[in-house]
């Protein structure tokens, strides 16, 4: 396809980026082909990494507060029923008003999406589950005076992930400096690193798991090159 025509479809806005990073209609339609590369190779590592969270939360959950520990804990009196976890409520409401009849507790866990995991870790959740979520990461660093390992850094460091993982879902670029038309993969390569850091706290061995899924680095190296 002539990059006149590439243009056409994609928009003189959207690939103006590209044009300019690389300084070649050619490289540039490369360029945007590599970000898709990238970015469903970053996003099915995502997938697995909130699929494995949510199930560790949920195990860890149910041996401490119950087999239906969601539903319960949303119920009048639940440890959820409260002004500080009132959105947390309403998402697990929410959901098991769309399951309906469909409802069973394994469903609901997978209808709740990624944000909804991150705030298990928020301060209120993790108060109101009993302090002791972080228990999913045995392989977690001790906090030092320096950095705190603590549920308010896992949170930030899953509120990472959920921007990326928005901000593939929403067709935006991860092969730029943000902000600028500048040609980079370290923001791809850091939230990357922070994901599998978090599978080996977890005491998962993210590259058995990967194993045929996993070419995030090659690809980046390919954009670094181009």
């Amino acid at each position: 396809m002539k990059y006149s025509e590439f243009e056409e479809i994609m928009s003189v806005a959207r690939m103006s980026r590209y044009t300019t990073a690389t300084a070649s209609t050619k490289k540039a339609m490369t360029l945007y082909r590599l970000n898709l590369r990238l970015s469903q190779e970053l996003f099915t590592v995502i997938c697995c990494f909130e699929i494995c969270l949510r199930n560790a939360i949920n195990k860890h959950n149910i041996a401490k507060l119950g087999n239906d520990w969601l539903q319960n804990g949303a119920a009048q009196g639940g440890c959820f029923d409260n002004i500080k976890c009132k959105f947390t409520c309403i998402n697990i409401n929410d959901a098991i008003y769309k399951l309906n009849h469909n409802y069973t507790h394994s469903k609901l866990v997978a209808e709740l999406g990624f944000g909804f995991w991150r705030f298990m870790f928020a301060q209120n959740q993790y108060t109101a589950t009993g302090k002791t979520l972080l228990k999913i990461f045995p392989l977690k660093p001790t906090s030092t005076p320096l950095i705190q390992y603590n549920n308010i850094y896992i949170f930030n460091q899953l509120s990472r992930i959920n921007d990326i993982r928005n901000r593939i879902a929403h067709h935006e670029p991860i092969c730029f400096i943000t902000g600028q038309p500048v040609k980079d993969t370290i923001y791809a390569r850091q939230h990357y690193t922070i994901i599998k850091e978090l599978f080996q706290w977890m005491n998962i061995n993210e590259s058995a798991l990967l194993y045929g899924l996993d070419h995030v680095e090659t690809i980046c190296n390919q954009i670094d090159t181009l």
